[in-house]
């Protein structure tokens, strides 16, 4: 019973992520609170600090690539 309210939380966050983010539903499923905390924490207004640059996003990319 606890599964199918979760499950039903969890909707609406899905159709959030996979409409702003383009996340799929295996993503969706297989991100972590935090993941999900970390790709639309940079939205919330003042929360510039949060927001990575071209220069990080670059030496992120070059440290963890996905192939």
């Amino acid at each position: 019973m606890a599964d199918e309210r979760f499950a039903a939380a969890a909707l609406p966050l899905l159709g959030l992520m996979a409409r702003a983010l383009g996340w799929r539903p295996d993503e969706f499923w297989s991100a972590t609170p935090a993941d999900v905390a970390a790709a639309l924490g940079s939205w919330r207004e003042g929360d510039a600090a949060a927001a990575v640059d071209r220069m990080e996003l670059a030496a992120m990319m070059e440290q963890f690539p996905d192939g």
